[in-house]
């Protein structure tokens, strides 16, 4: 598929596609992968009549073909409602393009239903000057997301060409994450891949799971140590689905320590002194034990190779300083 074209128009902005092979993404999809759009915003723009397939509008569910001529209208971006909030942001990296922040556990990333306030977004907004609207009025800035309950870095656009080249990037893996997870019980090898395709849940819907409809879904995992009763992982995407560590953890037998909706009273299933330890380990952690702890990529601009990481936050680095001492 040939990168789109672009050109500002009084209504906004024209992108173009052209289908040079088949493709197995829906046309909702692929717009999202190629244009750096929410699935949902992608969406909208289909039902409201701003994509032609071949100079026809078409349904989100349409697959493109080779030869198709895709056509975009993007509307001019709408400033955002969403209010700063004060909220604390540990900012590691700032300059007119981007920024490099620790998101710490609990806080929810962007506005959605149920919560309208209170989070990443509305921090950005206090501690930054600006954030790139690409995202759409609720996501401004965000390229790519991390779990309320996942802690650690992620990288924030401040102007559109960056969000623009690191959505790019994020689609060509050039941009590393890397995370350090606990997994209950010990696994079976030092190092291994999950190459298994991930999709909603049909029976909970706020859940993710394997399926074979599902989109591809690659992660590396390297055991670090080994405890009493669960192991410290080091965790490197190939992809980045949602709830995508945790449902492979959870597909191979170990789930993440402390995880709340795929391993709930899992350390009850150990028994004797090793379910004893678990239930202290989990008590101890408090939380999802999950945490990004690098990020590394090309400066959008620059193109100079930007690295970062992050230390374990407390109670997590407690956790495992026990952990160490008791097994």
């Amino acid at each position: 598929m040939s990168p789109p074209d672009s050109g500002p128009t009084d209504a906004g902005e024209r992108r173009l596609i052209e289908v040079e092979e088949a493709v197995s993404d829906r046309l909702d999809r692929l717009l999202s992968e190629r244009l750096a759009l929410s699935r949902t915003r992608a969406a909208r723009l289909i039902a409201d009549g701003r994509v032609t397939v071949n100079d026809r509008v078409t349904r989100k569910r349409y697959l493109p073909r080779a030869g198709d001529r895709i056509e975009v209208e993007l509307p001019p971006a709408t400033p955002t409602r969403l209010e700063p909030e004060a909220i604390p942001v540990r900012i590691r990296y700032e300059d007119e393009h981007l920024a490099v922040v620790e998101k710490p556990a609990g806080l929810v990333v962007h506005p959605a239903p149920g919560h309208p306030r209170g989070t990443l977004v509305n921090a950005l907004l206090f501690h930054l000057d600006r954030l790139s609207d690409i995202g759409g009025d609720r996501r401004p800035g965000i390229v790519h997301r991390l779990d309320r309950d996942t802690s650690g870095l992620m990288v924030v656009a401040k102007r559109d060409e960056a969000y623009r080249e690191l959505s790019a990037g994020l689609r060509r893996r050039e941009i590393e994450r890397g995370y350090l997870a606990a997994a209950w019980g010990h696994l079976q090898e030092e190092r291994f891949t999950v190459d298994r395709p991930i999709g909603r849940d049909r029976q909970h819907r706020k859940r993710m799971a394997i399926r074979e409809d599902g989109r591809p879904a690659i992660t590396h995992f390297k055991r670090l140590e080994r405890w009493n009763a669960a192991d410290l992982v080091a965790v490197r995407l190939g992809t980045g689905r949602t709830h995508q560590v945790r449902v492979h953890l959870r597909s191979v037998g170990h789930p993440v320590v402390a995880d709340p909706v795929y391993a709930a009273g899992w350390e009850r299933g150990f028994g004797g002194a090793g379910g004893r330890w678990a239930e202290a380990f989990g008590r101890r952690a408090g939380r999802l034990f999950l945490h990004a702890a690098k990020l590394a990529f090309s400066h959008p601009v620059t193109g100079e190779r930007l690295s970062f990481s992050s230390s374990l936050p407390s109670p997590l680095l407690e956790a495992v300083e026990w952990a160490r001492s008791t097994s």
